[in-house]
């Protein structure tokens, strides 16, 4: 149900959003903190829960259809709002550019996959992905502004969130190459399938 905690986090990811865009346009140290709070926090729910659902067995369709939508909708406006306002280097914003094109490339997979009822199961490195990810983009949202304002402004934390990234963007590509053969080779077999020797479609039922 949407009521179940689970869903209710999932929920609270989506709300986060718009708390999220509110501190970072303040474009001010103690505002950019406030961005990486609310990000992180929100990142946090994306693993409890999944987990909290598989221990009280309140996996449901609504959460299934939720989750991918609440995640991909955090980490989309996270890296808008790095692009936006000038949070990333050059070299910073090429590997951005490979996790906003991968997560369309999902997005369409799925999509297809589910008219074909075929799911897409999360591999374990796409789990790693994630969490480098998340925390590549809330070390980014801080940023050295926000290192400054809580008193570690010594580290260079925007270099080591770009780092993070670009090792985020590697374990992408793996990821979305193996999301990306998934998805041809059901098209192929389907293709396989609704085509006879002679090469001509079979007409539909």
């Amino acid at each position: 149900m949407p009521t179940d905690l689970p869903n209710l986090l999932t929920l609270s990811r989506i709300a986060a959003v718009p708390l999220l865009v509110m501190f970072a346009v303040l474009q001010s140290p103690w505002g950019d903190v406030g961005a990486c709070a609310v990000f992180s926090v929100a990142a946090i729910t994306d693993y409890f829960d999944g987990k909290i659902a598989r221990s009280r067995q309140q996996t449901s369709a609504f959460g299934r259809m939720l989750d991918p939508i609440a995640d991909k909708l955090l980490v989309g406006a996270a890296l808008m709002l790095l692009a936006g306002l000038s949070h990333l280097s050059l070299w910073g914003l090429l590997p951005a550019i490979v996790i906003m094109l991968r997560e369309i490339l999902v997005s369409g997979m799925r999509e297809y996959l589910a008219g074909l009822a075929v799911g897409l199961p999360v591999t374990r490195l796409a789990k790693w992905k994630t969490g480098v990810q998340m925390t590549a983009l809330g070390v980014l949202l801080a940023g050295d502004r926000g290192a400054a304002a809580l008193g570690v402004g010594i580290l260079p934390i925007g270099l080591l969130g770009e780092v993070l990234l670009w090792l985020a963007a590697a374990l992408t590509l793996f990821t979305g190459w193996d999301y990306l053969s998934a998805g041809l080779r059901h098209a192929e077999a389907e293709d396989t399938d609704r085509t006879p020797q002679s090469g001509k479609e079979v007409p539909s039922p």
